[in-house]
């Protein structure tokens, strides 16, 4: 455990900045009124809310400097993180291709390779794209032929992408630039000519623009194809639906060229609409559509929003899907399009255990990933008729970036656990037993995995689910009651929180005593859509009493105490943590709260906010304001002393935490969640109870979070992490 080190400078209560406070804001929600004193704070581009983030930051700077373990966790977690890591490799084209960082690199660097034994040449180096490393490779996609990159850059976090096109033989730009993508992939024709994605209208057009410092909501998403050589403008409008425009599309391209597919999406339920277009009976192909107002004529397979259904592979008009329809731990199903209404089971629904991914490889074979009790399982299969051939053993962990294609007889599969930092396994499938050898393995200096422990708990919820729960920590502990503890959550969208490794987290465990914790909460999708839909609208309550009833037990099993335990989640798990800090703010002793949403009557008006109502409702729905009103964070902030509980009961130290080009949960949520607790909790009174600190930690250029550089993220680790170390009195061993 971090052991109690001799009294250090105490954190005063703080003095906050003003706020203005607005009261003449106040929206009737069907009959209840309700004030928004902080409205203001909605406009990035106002100079009373850049004075009052600039006035947040000093004081927030003030407090970390008093932090003394701050820069000891920076470089301990730096030295850690300085360690080679690989992506799987993918082929295209009869070449590979890999993401590599050698540590430090503020972005991962794609390669190119001839065969696995030549040598590697970089294709693309994102870190000489800017000086600061803000500028990122968040998408990327080689044509079949293996002749062409096509890339998108995104810079300082923002969710706009810019794509552009690389010849890869001679590593030379092409002139190509799209502007204003977002929420899209790449699909390559397979004559390689151009490829579909996707955009949105410019957020103003002929105005100068910040891009992902903006609130507009994006609406009217389309899917274009661009040939390449030509200008934007130029490019095919392949599809759009303004009588729809909050939906949101993608597509896919079959190996064998002959269809496109497009995926239509009405908001983050795993469901969609599924169209196909046989590109190979297009009179003049898809240059027969260039200077024309038509778009391409796609065929509706399922036009409703009952189920999800992903591509897996086809032979010409038979196709073979993974779905969820009749089968919340999906399934896989097969169908012609000579006869669209019948549909069979190839792979049918596990009794328990949730489908997570099927690859076509091999010709004839499929490789599938199951979830069993948040622990990932390899199977091989026929394909055709979905009959098992072999269990491909795995240790506990995550497999993930499996790449393979149909035509494929060495696949690659990913490995991580909590103890492994990543493991990459070249599989055979030639010889009659799949071979397992490990391609690349990392290996972390100063990490010696034998000093750890790994545990699964099962913890029972309010009204007596079992909720799953992992427990890292050092080997043989004493379950004394007197350790720091981090217990993280998610809880939502379908999104399962499976075992990795985490440098930072084991340098909390290592030399500052943590027992770092997950908690397997409702909502999301460890055993598949029906645990989702337990956490989801009507029932989100169900996520904080699983996170809270974690956080108990971890208290009354003797792994820690309420002053020492600290909760922490991104997005919906910031909502998660703030709520549940709300509702027991006497069981935590520190809450780091990152890029949460925080202001539940209206997310939806911002960015792609209107995405989320599958998962929360939203506040229009007379019936689902009543959900949201009960446990939206900015509207449930309550001092704790007034309800008959210690007059000594306060609000944990909290740091909020988001990012000035964040336009997926804009920063408004947290900015209004600071001021409104910093008022109803401190300012607002002449001497009050709450002496711990609440304070916000605001990146600048940064976004909610993909493609932030190392330097960013080992400088965010130390700062949260030294300050939950301070305010919990810990300090450090070696």
């Amino acid at each position: 455990m971090g052991s109690l080190a001799a009294p250090r400078e105490a954190l005063l209560p703080l003095s906050y900045p003003p706020a203005r406070r607005d009261e003449s804001v106040v929206d009737d929600y069907h009959g209840v009124l309700i004030a928004d004193p902080y409205r203001w704070l909605e406009d990035p581009e106002s100079e009373e809310v850049k004075e009052f983030v600039e006035r947040q930051a000093r004081l927030t700077d003030s407090v970390l400097e008093k932090c003394e373990e701050r820069e000891r966790l920076r470089r301990r977690i730096t030295a850690l993180h300085d360690h080679p890591r690989y992506d799987t490799p993918f082929k295209r084209g009869g070449k590979y291709f890999y993401f590599h960082n050698t540590g430090l690199q503020a972005q991962s660097v794609l390669y190119v390779q001839k065969d696995l034994d030549g040598e590697a040449e970089v294709l693309l180096d994102p870190n000489k794209l800017s000086d600061d490393g803000t500028v990122a490779l968040t998408l990327s996609s080689v044509s079949k032929d293996g002749k062409y990159l096509a890339y998108g850059l995104s810079s300082s976090g923002s969710d706009w992408v810019t794509v552009k096109v690389m010849r890869i033989e001679d590593k030379q730009p092409e002139l190509d630039t799209l502007s204003w993508v977002k929420f899209s992939s790449i699909s390559w024709t397979k004559d390689g000519k151009g490829f579909f994605y996707c955009r949105y209208p410019a957020p103003r057009e002929g105005h100068e623009l910040d891009a992902g410092t903006e609130n507009n909501i994006n609406l009217n998403h389309e899917v274009y194809y661009h040939f390449l050589g030509m200008d934007q403008s130029e490019d095919i409008l392949c599809w759009r639906d303004p009588e729809h425009p909050k939906y949101i599309y993608g597509t896919d391209v079959t190996d064998d060229g002959k269809y496109a597919l497009l995926y239509i999406e009405e908001g983050c339920n795993p469901t969609n609409k599924l169209y196909y277009c046989k590109l190979s009976l297009l009179p003049h192909g898809l240059e027969g559509f260039k200077g024309r107002n038509e778009m391409l004529p796609f065929i509706q397979l399922v036009d409703n929003f009952e189920a999800r259904y992903l591509f897996v592979t086809n032979d010409d008009t038979k196709f073979t899907f993974m779905t969820n329809k009749g089968a919340p731990r999906y399934k896989l199903v097969r169908v012609d399009f000579i006869e669209p209404e019948s549909w069979t089971d190839v792979l049918p629904e596990d009794d328990k255990d949730v489908l997570e991914t099927a690859s076509a490889v091999n010709n004839n074979q499929l490789l599938v990933s199951y979830l069993r009790d948040v622990k990932y399982g390899l199977q091989l299969r026929d394909l055709e008729t979905g009959a098992l051939l072999h269990e491909i053993p795995v240790d506990i962990g995550t497999v993930y970036g499996i790449s393979g294609k149909r035509e494929d007889s060495d696949v690659f599969i990913g490995f991580t656990s909590f103890l492994s930092p990543g493991i990459i396994y070249k599989c055979n499938l030639a010889a009659g037993v799949p071979e397992m050898q490990i391609f690349r393995e990392a290996f972390v200096p100063g990490f010696h995995r034998e000093n750890f422990e790994v545990k699964q708990v099962f913890v029972s919820s309010k009204d007596d689910t079992r909720i799953p729960m992992f427990i890292v920590s050092k080997k043989n502990i004493q379950l004394d009651g007197s350790h720091p503890c981090l217990l993280y959550g998610y809880g939502g969208f379908n999104i399962s929180l499976t075992p990795s490794f985490n440098v930072t987290r084991l340098v909390l465990t290592r030399n500052l005593g943590f027992v770092f914790c997950i908690a397997n909460i409702r909502g999301g999708g460890e055993y598949g859509e029906e645990w989702h839909k337990g956490g989801s609208l009507s029932k989100k309550q169900n996520c904080f009493d699983d996170f809270i009833a974690s956080a108990e037990f971890l208290v009354s099993n003797g792994y820690t105490n309420p002053r020492r335990l600290c909760i922490e989640g991104r997005s919906n798990g910031g909502l998660l943590v703030a709520t549940c800090m709300n509702q027991r703010p006497d069981l935590f002793g520190c809450v780091l709260a990152h890029v949460g949403v925080m202001d539940m009557l209206r997310f939806h008006k911002f960015t792609i906010g209107h995405a989320w109502t599958s998962d929360f409702g939203c506040s229009d729905n007379k019936e689902e304001f009543h959900w949201l009103i009960k446990y939206s964070p900015l509207h449930n902030v309550k001092r704790p002393w007034e309800k008959g509980d210690s007059h000594r009961l306060q609000y944990p130290s909290t740091m909020l935490l988001t990012a000035d080009h964040d336009d997926r949960v804009v920063p408004l949520h947290s900015l209004k969640m600071l001021a409104t607790m910093q008022y109803v909790l401190c300012t607002s009174l002449g001497s009050s109870p709450q002496s711990n600190p609440i304070i916000a930690r605001i990146e600048r250029k940064g976004g909610h979070g993909a493609g932030r550089p190392t330097q960013k993220m080992i400088d965010e680790a130390a700062d949260r992490y030294s300050f939950a170390a301070k305010v919990m009195e810990l300090s450090w061993t070696d």
